[in-house]
């Protein structure tokens, strides 16, 4: 099911109504053809239940200024100005507060699905703020097209994530602060410049004395000069504590004096010199242009057609992916976004058991994001897209290059060779790739999303980096660590990604199904003992939809859209194949598991709600847990043929070894939506055959003789 791609082409997108039922003829008008008609009386979708809804505006929009360009855009650096100053009219800021995001106030789902270009929207922005006077944080909403605060309200309780400005804060406190200073002078460290502190949230412990207060723990380097790997050089026994509302050292801890590892790390091209000497260039170009078109934040290639946008939370949002069949655009996915990652430590000894860090909750992976290099992070013709993020003090900061957009070979699409009339048909496989890069301390992250041109989807995060250290004495073989040089070691951990997907197979409401392979007992069915089948499973409430991987039976999941069916009778669908993947290996009595009780299971699923968006819940830092999807799953709502969202949580157990330092080369991790009976055969059978080619691989070379 979709729409005519000339209709959606005008920006037509999404026209569903804001409420499925009941429907009057001017709703029903809004469907573009008899068949959405259909679909809207028979899919049972519950009303919006956001208090901040765009379709009780329009009054309030007649003498407003009308937002240009698309409601999901992105927030311009101008808008973000403008949504500081509506706040500091309206509300009583504190000189000292800091904004800790302002984003855009996503429209609902409903009321995305309805609109249409040309109709007037009332444009919002989300606010963050943290007050360190009284330690509350506040969220706003505020509506550009009024420039009035729409909603205010204090949310008790919580602490937002960590922010640069604290950082840097820390940076120079530290560096006038005695207790410090002595502690380093006890271990003969005399230029405090060269002393690398990472500053980690605390997590939450039940310590009664933490509660209610924003700290973070330092844990210290050494380095030999600017440029040096500090992570070579732990300073072990050393853990400043910082009070980031009061900006007050609250404790050095000196548990005794470790040897410094004797061994510098360093691989920055400044300090390596013997590079390899046959390594030819490799040039990646495309003579006659790219197949991709960009209109803002819109890209279509290869009959897909999606609109992005970045945020200082989540980095990059996929909005409204669609792919061109027959000269319809048919949805796949309304949203889809990286909702959180947690990297759990594996060492018992404190202070490294405290080290579990929520990256998205607790540092925001948008906020750290790179700004990527041509030639470097990526290769080839390139399409770059800039992203303006909010500094603490409300000012916009241009991220240039935050994303990189390109097309790369992937290989063979297909083949077949005939020997009996000696032809062969051969495609190669193009992909277009979405990505961007973070840095959370010593850990870089790539999250990339593959699109490829037989309608499947991928998305694979790239761990690379530094891994976490620790010094050990001599002769000292670490239990829960790995000597990765003399005196270093590095920490064993886990990494697990949470990606949440709106989906929209062919329509607004789907269904799940969980399926695996059977094999079928021996007897008058099976007397051979070789017959199996897949097994198909309706998944009816959020409880039954709590699911774990089983690779031995070949476990996926089947998003159906029992509304619409193929030329064969099968309701159309797409599946969603796990990858590598582990379980969480904390006990489930630790604060971890509290914490982050999502993980216990792989996948989840939730109707559609406004305010459901990130599993582990809107705080995570220093949060005692049990908010999120363990929450919203105790009612136990339906998921039948609904908006329906998933939420697939993948990781890996990281035991580090000696090839893994100084930096580590990157691990990929992920997963794939595929088509399932989705298109009437394969849609990439009108790719057309490479052309010849008169020189490379297929030219015959007449190497001289050894």
């Amino acid at each position: 099911m979709g729409w005519p791609a000339a209709w959606r082409a005008k920006g037509s997108v999404w026209p569903f109504p804001t409420d499925f039922s009941p429907f009057s003829p001017t709703q029903l008008n809004h469907f573009p053809t008899e068949e959405f008609k259909v679909i809207a009386v028979v899919c049972k979708v519950s009303p919006s239940l956001d208090r901040h809804s765009q379709s009780s505006e329009s009054a309030l929009l007649g003498q407003a200024s009308l937002p240009q360009g698309h409601p999901l855009d992105p927030l311009s650096a101008e808008e973000m100005r403008q949504v500081v100053q509506i706040l500091r009219r309206q509300r009583p800021l504190s000189s000292q507060g800091r904004f800790v995001t302002i984003q855009l106030q996503e429209p609902e789902r409903p009321w995305m699905e309805a609109w249409q270009p040309g109709q007037p929207w009332d444009r919002q922005a989300f606010v963050v703020l943290l007050d360190p006077a009284s330690g509350n944080t506040y969220e706003a909403v505020v509506s550009l097209s009024t420039q009035q605060v729409r909603s205010w309200q204090l949310v008790p309780g919580v602490q937002p994530p960590l922010l640069d400005d604290e950082v840097y804060a820390c940076d120079r406190l530290l560096k006038e602060d005695p207790q410090f200073l002595a502690a380093l002078q006890r271990r003969g460290i005399a230029d405090v410049d060269l002393v690398m502190v990472d500053y980690w949230t605390v997590g939450y412990f039940g310590i009664p004395e933490e509660e209610g207060r924003r700290l973070v723990r330092g844990f210290c380097f050494l380095r030999t000069s600017p440029c040096d790997n500090g992570y070579a050089r732990p300073i072990e026994g050393l853990y400043p504590w910082i009070d980031l509302n009061r900006m007050q050292v609250v404790k050095v801890e000196d548990r005794g004096l470790w040897p410094l590892p004797p061994e510098s790390g360093n691989f920055d091209e400044l300090f390596f010199k013997d590079f390899r000497q046959d390594l030819k260039p490799l040039e990646i170009t495309q003579p006659q242009g790219v197949s991709f078109q960009v209109d803002g934040h819109h890209i279509r290639w290869q009959k897909w057609d999606l609109r992005i946008s970045f945020n200082p939370r989540e980095g990059l949002v996929l909005h409204q992916v669609s792919y061109e069949d027959q000269g319809r655009l048919r949805p796949i996915l309304y949203r889809a976004s990286v909702a959180e990652m947690v990297v759990p430590y594996g060492d018992p000894r404190d202070p490294h058991c405290r080290k579990n860090a929520f990256d998205v909750g607790e540092y925001g992976i948008g906020m750290q994001a790179n700004s990527l290099q041509l030639g470097c992070d990526c290769l080839g013709e390139i399409y770059y897209f800039d992203a303006w993020l909010p500094t603490n003090s409300g000012e916009p900061m241009l991220l240039k290059n935050a994303v990189c957009m390109h097309e790369e070979d992937f290989g063979v699409l297909w083949k077949h060779t005939d020997w009996r009339t000696e032809r062969a048909q051969v495609r190669r496989s193009r992909r277009l790739v979405l990505s961007f890069f973070t840095t959370i301390g010593n850990y870089d992250y790539g999250f990339f999303w593959y699109f490829y041109q037989d309608g499947t989807l991928e998305f694979e995060a790239k761990l690379t980096g530094i891994i976490n250290t620790c010094a050990t004495l001599p002769g000292e073989e670490p239990e829960f660590g790995v000597l990765v040089a003399p005196q270093l070691s590095g920490l064993n951990h886990q990494h697990f990604f949470t990606v949440r997907l709106d989906m929209a197979v062919d329509g607004p409401c789907n269904s799940l199904y969980e399926v695996h392979a059977e094999p079928l007992p021996l007897g008058p069915d099976n007397p051979h003992g070789n017959a199996f089948r897949a097994r198909s499973t309706l998944l009816k409430t959020e409880q039954e939809a709590k699911q774990t991987v089983d690779p031995l039976r070949g476990r996926y999941w089947k998003i159906v859209n029992p509304n619409r069916h193929n030329r064969l009778g099968q309701p159309v669908a797409y599946k969603l194949m796990p990858g590598d993947n582990v379980q969480l290996l904390a006990h489930p009595d630790s604060w971890l598991y509290r914490r982050a009780g999502y993980l216990a299971h792989h996948l989840w699923a939730t109707p559609y709600h406004p305010g459901e968006k990130f599993p582990a819940g809107d705080y995570p830092n220093q949060h005692p847990g049990g908010e999120g999807l363990v929450q919203w799953t105790q009612a136990n709502r339906s998921l039948e043929n609904t908006r329906l969202v998933l939420w697939y949580s993948f990781g890996c157990n990281h035991f580090p070894r000696t090839e893994d330092w100084p930096v580590m080369p990157a691990s990929y991790i992920g997963f794939m939506l595929k088509p399932l009976g989705f298109f009437e055969c394969n849609p990439a059978l009108d790719v057309p055959p490479p052309p010849p080619k008169t020189k490379g691989c297929c030219s015959f070379i007449d190497y001289p003789p050894a």
